[in-house]
C-alpha cells in the first residue's frame, strides 16, 4: 500500500460495506474510486465487502472488480496495486442475511487488527434503501458507522419525511450522508473559494449588481437503458431537487461563519428556507420525441425528460433576482454551467452603431464539467479608428495549474469526506424536506409536457419563460483551448 497522506483522509482504517456492489454505479465509479483511495494512500487501511442480489462468491466478485477497473478506471492500474486491492475484497450475497453480514464485518475488522470505522454505502434503488437500513440494524452494525445514501431521497415531502423518520430509527442524522456527486466536483467547490476569498467579487454578489442567474445542465444522453426507472421519476426529481438546487445554494448562500460542515449546511438551509414555492406557471416540462416508444414507458406517458424553472429567493441579498434552471435529455449539447449576468449600465454614452449592448450583459460563467473553466465577459474597444466595441473574455482553466494531477473524482472526494465525517458537501434532512416543500405546487399541478425534437434545446416555451432575457446556451463564443 502507498504511504498514507496525512491530514486528507480518515484517521482510522475503514470497513466498507458496499450494497449494490454489482450494479452500474458501483462498477463505473465506486469500485474504481475505492481502488484509487486505497492504493494512493488516502486511507490508512480498508476492507471492502460487496453485497448484492447476485448469488456468487468472492472470487467472482474480485474478477468483476478487475473488469470494472480495466473498463472504467481513469488512472493506470499497476499489477502490485491490483493484487493489494484484490486481497481487500470479499463478497456476500444479500440472501445470506444479517447474521452473516455481521460476521463478515467482524472478520474484516479482526483481519486489520486495529480500531476501525464502518462505511455502509447504499448503491441501491430508493425503494430498496429501507430494507438495507433494516438489515444493518438487525446486524447491529450501527456503532462506529456512517451510511451513504444515493438520490433521490424521497419523491415528495411526505415520502421524504417518512424516509427520514425510518432512517433515524436506526442511524442518527450525524451518521447519514445523502450524496450528490455534483457537489463533489472540483469546480462546484471552487464556487465557495471564488466567492468568499476574493474581495473583487463578494461586494457585487447581490441584487444591486446581478440581473439574473442561470444553472444549465443539458444532456445529450438518451434513456434507452433507464426508461423504466425514469418513468416513475422524471427530470425534476432526478436532477433538480438532488443536483441543481444544491448548486443554487452554493451560488446564493451567505458567508458562513467558518468553513466547516455545520456552518455551511446552515447557510445552505437558509437559502432553501428563503426559496419561494415553485409555481406551475414558472415551469416548462418537455418530453423528447421517441421516449414513449421505449421499453417500460407508458404509451401516453406524461413523464418529463426536460424541465426549465424560474426560481426566486425571498431574502435581502436576492430579492427580485430570478434564478433560471434547465436540464433535460437528448438535447443539443452536454454542458454544465452556472452563468451570472450583471446589470447593464443605466445609460450608454456610446454612439448607436458602437456595438454596445448587442451581445447582452456581462457574464461570469462557471463550467462545472471536468474541464473546470471560468470566464468573465466584458465589452472592450475594437482596435482601429472610431469607437467600435466587441465582447471579450478573461478565461481560466483548472488544467493550467500545477496541481491538476491531485484532483479527486467526485465520488472519490465524497467517499473520503464521508469516511472523515465531513458533512460539508452533503444534504441534511431539514434541507431535503424543505426542497420537497417548495416543490409541492409544481408536483401537485404540473403543466402538461410539450414534445421536443432530439438534438434541440427543448420546447419553444422556454424562451417565454426567460424573456425578455435569453438563455446563455448555446454559446455565441467558444471556450479557448
Amino acid at each position: 500500500m502507498a504511504k498514507v497522506t496525512p491530514g486528507v483522509g480518515p484517521d482510522f482504517p475503514q470497513i466498507v460495506v458496499l450494497f449494490g456492489a454489482t450494479g452500474d454505479l458501483a462498477r463505473r465509479k465506486l469500485i474504481p474510486g475505492l481502488f484509487h483511495l486505497s492504493t494512493a494512500g488516502f486511507i490508512p487501511d480498508c476492507r471492502i465487502i460487496g453485497v448484492s442480489l447476485d448469488d456468487f462468491g468472492t472470487a467472482e466478485f474480485q474478477n468483476m472488480c478487475r473488469e470494472a477497473l480495466e473498463e472504467f478506471a481513469s488512472r493506470t492500474i499497476e499489477n502490485d496495486d491490483w493484487e493489494a486491492y484484490r486481497a481487500r475484497l470479499s463478497y456476500l450475497p444479500l440472501s445470506a442475511g444479517a447474521d452473516a453480514l455481521a460476521q463478515a464485518v467482524l472478520a474484516a475488522e479482526d483481519a486489520i487488527g486495529l480500531e476501525c470505522r464502518r462505511l455502509h454505502y447504499l448503491s441501491v434503488p430508493p425503494k430498496a434503501a429501507l430494507e438495507v437500513i433494516r438489515i444493518l440494524g438487525e446486524a447491529r452494525l450501527i456503532e462506529r458507522a456512517r451510511v451513504v445514501m444515493e438520490k433521490p431521497f424521497g419523491v415528495d415531502l411526505e415520502s421524504a419525511v417518512s424516509l427520514n423518520g425510518e432512517v433515524h430509527k436506526v442511524f442518527t442524522e450525524q451518521q447519514v450522508f445523502r450524496i450528490d456527486h455534483f457537489l463533489g466536483k472540483e469546480p462546484a467547490q471552487n464556487i465557495l473559494a471564488f466567492r468568499f476569498a476574493n474581495g473583487l467579487f463578494e461586494p457585487i454578489w447581490n441584487r444591486n449588481f446581478i440581473d439574473h442567474v442561470q444553472i444549465d445542465v443539458p444532456e445529450t444522453l438518451a434513456l434507452d437503458n433507464r426508461a423504466s426507472f425514469y418513468e416513475t421519476t422524471g427530470a425534476f426529481r432526478d436532477m433538480v431537487v438532488t443536483h441543481l438546487f444544491q448548486i443554487l445554494a452554493f451560488v446564493a448562500m451567505e458567508p458562513p461563519v467558518a468553513l466547516e460542515p455545520d456552518s455551511i449546511s446552515e447557510e445552505k438551509n437558509k437559502v432553501f428556507r428563503s426559496m419561494m414555492p415553485i409555481l406551475p406557471k414558472h415551469a416548462v416540462r418537455g418530453q423528447y420525441n421517441g421516449y414513449r416508444e421505449l421499453e417500460g414507458v407508458h404509451p401516453e406517458s406524461e413523464t418529463e425528460t426536460f424541465i426549465a424553472l424560474k426560481c426566486t429567493i425571498d431574502n435581502w441579498r436576492w430579492a427580485g433576482v430570478p434564478f433560471y434552471l434547465r436540464t433535460g435529455k437528448r438535447l443539443a449539447e452536454g454542458q454544465r454551467i452556472i452563468s451570472i449576468a450583471f446589470h447593464e449600465p443605466p445609460k450608454s454614452m456610446f454612439p448607436q452603431d458602437s456595438g454596445v449592448g448587442l451581445h447582452g450583459p456581462d457574464h461570469l460563467t462557471f463550467d462545472l464539467s471536468d474541464a473546470s473553466r471560468t470566464s468573465l465577459s466584458f465589452y472592450g474597444k475594437r482596435p482601429g479608428p472610431g469607437m467600435k466595441l466587441d465582447k471579450h473574455s478573461l478565461q481560466f482553466a483548472m488544467d493550467e495549474t500545477s496541481t491538476i494531477g491531485e484532483v479527486l473524482e467526485a465520488y472519490e472526494r465524497l467517499i473520503l469526506d464521508a469516511m472523515r465525517g465531513d458533512h460539508t458537501l452533503f444534504t441534511t434532512s431539514r434541507g431535503i424536506e424543505r426542497l420537497w416543500e417548495v416543490s409541492a405546487p409544481l408536483l401537485d399541478n404540473p403543466p402538461p409536457v410539450a414534445r421536443y425534437a432530439p438534438g434541440s434545446w427543448g420546447p419553444n416555451a422556454i424562451h417565454q419563460l426567460i424573456g425578455p432575457r435569453a438563455w446563455r446556451l448555446p454559446f455565441e463564443r467558444n471556450w479557448r483551448d
